[in-house]
């Protein structure tokens, strides 16, 4: 078979959770109408448990950049949330107050580095003038000549009718939020987390305002057909598993895991004759090449991370100036180096996506780390669906970007594209199968 990759040793857990598709490859359908077949009948918790056997969970009230700190040293993009006041309450309803990931992180930051920029565009000299509530609302704006005048609850409409009615200091730190923040340096980066009440705000204030995806927990005995789906066609990127009765996560199942787990079943039958299969047998890339969100490498990093935002995707290819030429990739993941790096922040609204690829770069090899921004993964249309499951387990990155004979991007795979490859949703699924966790959520 064409691209098959050497053996190698399974993923722990492979062997006994795909024995049961091993034994129904036979089933007088396609491939993968036995496939969904077979994983409508594997339970949840015949599901390989996270590494360690632990979930890791944040409490709400961690502080915003301590919960980026866990998500970064755990090497994970999101973690349920605890609620602090459950007590002993064995109702996981009452324990769980949602999932916290870098997407929600993104939107706090961007909503906060906005309003502190305009806040100090009307006026403020110092960071000690600026403080920005979680939910949007100004806590502190300078006005007059004479210094900063503490005006508590204006919102982001309030401060811009200030500025437009003329009640800016001229002797700000400048008229516009750009040029505010931008000479404001370090202490721009102290507003937006080492400074009150930015330096107290929690993850709740976070899971109340950014909700970015759902709390959708599945049960121990559910399918995990049900849970493919939830990671593909419904977009989720991690679904916890709950146990009836127990306060607990007792497992979280990400679209990375699911990949992770297919690549340690090459060798089987069912998996080589998918995965020996190109891109294009697939249909994929799904997305046409002219709906492909980009960004150039000479544009702000702001912009780069506004587009995952305004657009609810993890990340973005660089381009080289006017060309469709890939030089990079930029994903959510990322915010984490502007949250803990206060020498990248300081230039966040004036530095280009390229000096941002370049500075981590440089950053994370003097720590021996990666961040695989530079160069991007890419691969073409012809690359065989295995080559691909192989590139994303081993690199740990959540898409690969198909490009031309010219290194033009034509398109991009995501792991939930390619977990669509395996399996589809049969008639009334939804009704039979999710029912479960939209009647938990529904009784939340």
């Amino acid at each position: 078979m064409a691209d098959k990759a050497p053996e190698t040793p399974k993923t722990p857990g492979c062997d006994a959770y795909f024995e049961k598709i091993q034994s129904r490859k036979k089933l007088p359908f396609t491939l993968q109408e036995a496939l969904t077949n077979a994983f409508a009948n594997i339970p949840v918790s015949s599901f390989p448990q996270v590494p360690g056997g632990k979930v890791i969970e944040i409490p709400a009230d961690t502080p915003i950049v301590e919960a980026v700190k866990i998500l970064s040293e755990q090497n994970i993009m999101s973690a349920p949330v605890r609620n602090p006041d459950a007590g002993t309450s064995l109702d996981w309803r009452d324990r769980y107050l949602g999932i916290i990931d870098y997407s929600a992180i993104i939107l706090w930051v961007l909503e906060n580095a906005e309003i502190a920029a305009v806040a100090l565009s009307a006026g403020s000299a110092t960071a000690a003038g600026v403080g920005v509530g979680a939910l949007g609302a100004i806590g502190a704006l300078a006005l007059g000549a004479t210094g900063p005048v503490a005006v508590a609850g204006l919102t982001v409409a309030a401060v811009g009718a200030a500025v437009a009615g003329g009640m800016v200091a001229e002797r700000g730190a400048g008229k516009d939020a750009p040029t505010a923040a931008g000479q404001l340096g370090e202490d721009f980066y102290k507003v937006i987390v080492q400074e009150e009440p930015f330096k107290s705000a929690t993850v709740q204030s976070i899971i109340k305002s950014f909700r970015w995806a759902p709390f959708l927990p599945v049960a121990l005995d559910s399918s995990m057909l049900t849970v493919l789906l939830l990671l593909s066609k419904y977009r989720l990127r991690s679904v916890p598993v709950i146990e009836t009765g127990k306060p607990f996560v007792r497992n979280f199942i990400t679209q990375s895991a699911v990949v992770q787990g297919l690549r340690g079943c090459r060798g089987r039958d069912w998996f080589d004759s998918i995965s020996g299969q190109s891109l294009s047998d697939f249909g994929l890339p799904f997305m046409p090449s002219d709906e492909v969100i980009s960004v150039k490498g000479d544009e702000l990093i702001l912009e780069a991370f506004k587009l995952m935002k305004d657009n609810e995707i993890g990340g973005v290819p660089v381009l080289d100036g006017s060309s469709k030429k890939i030089i990079g990739n930029i994903s959510i993941r990322d915010i984490r180096f502007l949250l803990l790096r206060a020498g990248v922040f300081s230039n966040f609204r004036q530095l280009t996506v390229t000096d941002f690829m370049d500075t981590i770069a440089s950053i994370t090899e003097t720590e021996g780390a990666n961040a695989a921004m530079k160069p991007a993964v890419t691969c073409r249309v012809d690359t065989t669906l295995g080559s691909v499951i192989e590139t994303l387990a081993t690199r740990h990155i959540h898409r690969v970007y198909v490009v031309n004979d010219e290194d033009e991007v034509t398109g991009v795979v995501t792991l939930r594209d390619v977990i669509s490859c395996f399996i589809y949703e049969p008639p009334n699924h939804f009704d039979n199968y999710l029912g479960f966790a939209v009647k938990e959520m529904l009784n939340k």
